[in-house]
């Protein structure tokens, strides 16, 4: 075998191996690029989401505002207007939550009557306290003995 056919082999060799690589990778790029794809179709959606959550909140303080302007002192929360809307941001929070990958988490109410137990107390601040060995000075500075 001659020196140019050993260099021809190596080359055709060098080449196979190259293409090989490229088409691994180019694989490998549209797999990121799929994925990148859903990622940024999902964080649109969210977005949209949101922007209805906007629009529903304002629609809710408006109806807020006229129920309250009437001047009837009755509370906004009993007319079906403001308890639609109210529903309608619900779903809508729901939405952006499972989009998100967060868990919806119960309210505490609804939380303690399935376990049908109480909040524990929050624990005390314990206050350090001076010892024996340390004294006020006219001054107010602490001083020890």
């Amino acid at each position: 075998m001659g020196f140019w056919d050993k260099l021809k082999r190596d080359i055709k060799k060098g080449i196979d191996e190259g293409l090989e690589a490229l088409k691994e990778s180019t694989e490998a790029i549209k797999h990121r690029a799929e994925d990148m794809t859903d990622e940024v179709k999902k964080k649109l959606k969210v977005f949209e989401l949101k922007q209805k959550v906007q629009v529903q909140l304002t629609e809710l303080g408006g109806r807020v505002y006229e129920v309250v302007s009437e001047g009837k002192r009755r509370n906004p929360l009993l007319d079906e207007n403001v308890k639609r809307v109210f529903e309608r941001v619900k779903r809508l929070d729901e939405q952006i939550s499972a989009l998100e990958g967060k868990i919806v988490k119960k309210t505490r109410k609804t939380a303690k009557k399935a376990t049908g137990r109480k909040k524990a107390a929050p624990a005390r601040k314990s206050t350090a306290r001076k010892t024996s060995t340390e004294k006020k000075t006219t001054r107010g500075r602490s001083k020890r003995s």
